[in-house]
């Protein structure tokens, strides 16, 4: 039977955190219910308590950091963290092909399923593309290095055959891309230029090849360079030199996006920047909620008479 893929108009993220957190708080719940004991619950509901709050700070500085962070271009854009707004764009060269359908995109994610006796499901593979793409925005192109970026996307597709479940995540080419990291631009020209250096090494790597060297310039065609052949193979080296130095002082500046080293949020986003901001929010709400109820109940349950 084909696969009949599913589309969801859903977000999806690599590091689903909260989704994992909300489950740990449901498992402390379960875990409380069944133990039947005052101490079991005031344990469990304290531990509920302490994961909420943390699930709300991180949250909360996930949002901080995208309403707080202004929107820069990448033609002015200062060194350091960074938000950047644009379209995406692949790199020139082979493109990166989705593995579900081989379509061309900016970036995939995928996991592979089955289903166990239990009739549940159980993941088996995952992997990711790890290929750079472009975020352009009008005023220049900044090479965005997806290596440990959280990645919130609204293409997400299931595929289901038998016992096994596909699923994919993608970012496509011209989607319009939020993105939070580190910022970098690596000048064409890296360093200070040193003609007298690159002379050196220039000759002396002309040197390990006697023959070209001297099919080149033995004018005389007695097999050995006297100095007036000589001088022309410094002015030669001189003049490659200064071209070499022309086409370094000519080549475009590189900027990148990359993880932060500080352990800031790395993201990128084929949400606007409200959404995502709004996401984080009921995020915050939610874990903040949790929390309460959960402070509120340990004087109830510390009052309850009944089994330890």
């Amino acid at each position: 039977m084909p696969a009949v893929p599913f589309k969801f108009p859903l977000i999806a993220s690599w590091s689903s955190v909260h989704w994992a957190t909300s489950g740990v708080q449901l498992v402390l719940l379960a875990i409380a219910a069944h133990t039947h004991s005052r101490l079991g619950w005031l344990v469990c509901t304290a531990l509920l308590a302490v994961i909420s709050l943390a699930a709300w700070a991180s949250a909360f500085r996930r949002r901080r950091a995208i309403t707080d962070t202004p929107t820069a271009k990448v033609a002015s854009a200062a060194q350091g963290y960074t938000e950047l707004t644009g379209t995406g764009r692949p790199l020139d060269g082979l493109p990166i092909l989705s593995p579900t359908r081989h379509l061309p995109c900016l970036w995939y994610r995928y996991t592979v399923e089955e289903m166990n006796h239990k009739r549940e499901w159980r993941e088996v593979h995952r992997s990711e593309s790890d290929g750079s793409f472009l975020l352009d925005d009008g005023t220049g192109q900044c090479l965005i290095d997806p290596a440990g970026a959280e990645i919130v996307t609204k293409h997400k597709e299931t595929f289901t055959s038998g016992d096994t479940r596909t699923t994919e995540w993608k970012l496509l080419e011209n989607d319009p891309l939020y993105a939070l990291g580190e910022f970098r631009t690596v000048s064409g020209l890296a360093g200070e230029l040193d003609a007298n250096a690159d002379l050196r090494d220039l000759l002396a790597e002309w040197k390990k090849d006697p023959a070209a060297l001297a099919k080149r310039f033995d004018l005389n065609g007695d097999g050995t360079l006297d100095e007036q052949e000589w001088q022309l193979v410094r002015q030669a080296a001189k003049r490659e030199v200064a071209r070499n130095h022309d086409a370094l002082r000519a080549a475009p500046d590189i900027h990148t996006l990359t993880r932060p080293a500080d352990g800031r949020m790395f993201l990128v986003s084929n949400l606007s920047e409200a959404k995502l901001a709004r996401r984080y929010g009921l995020w915050c709400l939610f874990h903040l909620a949790l929390f309460f109820a959960a402070v509120a109940a340990l004087p109830w349950l510390a009052q309850q008479g009944g089994p330890q």
